[in-house]
């Protein structure tokens, strides 16, 4: 019975493995597919998180964050209607006005 269970947790644990192995592979080659959009978007996940930990610290108050999700929201938003016109893509140009929304949202976080 020991040994069916051990069968059991080792058939398991490789599936487990395999499926995150596959997941992390499927979200690298979006990336190298899409890698301004990637740059964007890593820039926001790190807003996120900073906005979290200045609330977190009593440097931001609920209702500043929420005001800062929100423009972190609309860049998101404008960042996917820009990509749904070009296959998917935004260009240098589209990238770079993104970062400098982005750049004005940083400015507020870290006050």
């Amino acid at each position: 019975m020991n040994r069916i269970k051990l069968v059991c947790t080792v058939a398991l644990t490789s599936f487990l493995a395999a499926s995150i192995t596959s997941a992390f592979a499927a979200e690298t080659k979006w990336e190298k597919h899409h890698p301004r959009r990637d740059q964007v978007n890593d820039r926001l996940e790190n807003q996120n998180k900073r906005i979290h930990n200045e609330v977190k610290e009593g440097e931001l108050t609920k209702s500043q964050a929420a005001g800062l999700h929100k423009q972190d929201y609309q860049i998101r938003q404008e960042e996917r209607i820009m990509a749904s016109q070009d296959g998917g893509h935004i260009t240098k140009q589209e990238q770079k006005t993104l970062n400098q929304q982005e750049n004005a949202v940083s400015k507020e976080i870290g006050k």
